[in-house]
């Protein structure tokens, strides 16, 4: 193949496991040669250990400049592009992050735990906006907040807001359950682009229709405009050599769990998986170009996903 394969940044969290094991962390993922290594593990006595794997591990990967902005459930980071931790920022309002995305100078973050998306501004360093997503009488709708005061949204987790991309048209955010890719236009008024499966990750317009992750059918699909898709299966393998199976018995760690997605150019598509997989696709051609895994821990799962800027 004539094209140049990318060089990825992959996050990950690791469910199940126990205070002093690795909760996750930062992969590099090199397709042109076929290998990955793990750049910072993340382990800190800070973890919040209610519920099963929830806190645990890194999430959402922004940049700006050199510097690299990495979620943790109810943190922001920020590191140079060595990995070396240079700030952090905390908001009350912010809890299981799940994806950022940066647009110009804001960096904009799912909020999951209180069904919101915050701004975050790169200039002054502190959440400046929030919106908080609401359904009344079938109709979508919500409400803006000061992240900085105390009068916003009470916690709740009614939509699991997992994904959120900006333009200059609006917002988009989709997430587990409200079935559909939304759209926030720039007077606060939300409105639904296309219909999404259940328990969708990472839904994002792209070329002329919608990419995502079908987590519960174990696939990643692409719908056009016009209807046609391309749906690719998402990699598994042989149970003798996945670790730890059956560790978690809230059945959320398994195999072929699709989270993780990003976009190369208008023809490749990099995808995350479980146990923690990256698998390049040619949406041109309907081939699977690579794959690189990281872990067989079943328990170790792809978050987030973004080509590396740097050399």
């Amino acid at each position: 193949m004539s094209v140049q394969l990318p060089k990825l940044i992959a996050t990950s969290v690791v469910r199940g496991s126990r205070q002093g094991e690795s909760h996750g962390g930062v992969y590099m993922v090199d397709f042109a040669r076929q290998e990955g290594a793990q750049w910072l593990d993340w382990n800190t006595g800070e973890i919040d250990w209610e519920g099963r794997g929830a806190d645990r591990g890194l999430r959402g990967i922004a940049f700006d400049g050199d510097e690299v902005y990495i979620a943790a459930s109810d943190e922001l980071f920020v590191y140079d592009k060595e990995f070396n931790k240079l700030r952090s920022f905390k908001n009350r309002y912010l809890k299981h992050c799940h994806e950022i995305c940066r647009m110009e100078r804001m960096l904009f973050v799912t909020s999951t735990g209180f069904d919101s998306i915050m701004a975050f501004n790169i200039e002054s360093q502190q959440f400046e906006w929030g919106f908080h997503l609401q359904r009344q009488n079938d109709k979508w709708g919500g409400h803006t907040f000061d992240p900085r005061s105390e009068s916003g949204p009470r916690p709740v987790n009614d939509f699991h807001i997992n994904m959120v991309h900006v333009s200059r048209a609006g917002i988009t955010m989709s997430g587990l359950k409200p079935d559909a890719l939304l759209h926030l236009n720039n007077e606060m008024q939300v409105s639904e682009i296309c219909s999404l499966p259940a328990g969708t990750h990472n839904a994002q317009l792209w070329r002329d229709g919608v990419v995502f992750n079908d987590t519960a059918s174990d696939c990643v699909r692409y719908v056009a405009r016009d209807g046609t898709e391309k749906a690719f299966k998402i990699v598994s393998y042989d149970e003798s050599l996945i670790e730890f199976s059956g560790i978690d018995d809230s059945k959320v760690a398994r195999q072929a769990f699709g989270r993780g997605l990003c976009p190369i150019d208008d023809r490749f598509i990099a995808v995350g998986s479980s146990p923690s997989t990256i698998t390049l696709y040619d949406v041109a051609t309907n081939e699977k170009v690579g794959s690189v895994n990281l872990s067989m821990d079943i328990r170790n799962a792809i978050h987030g996903l973004e080509v590396w800027p740097f050399e």
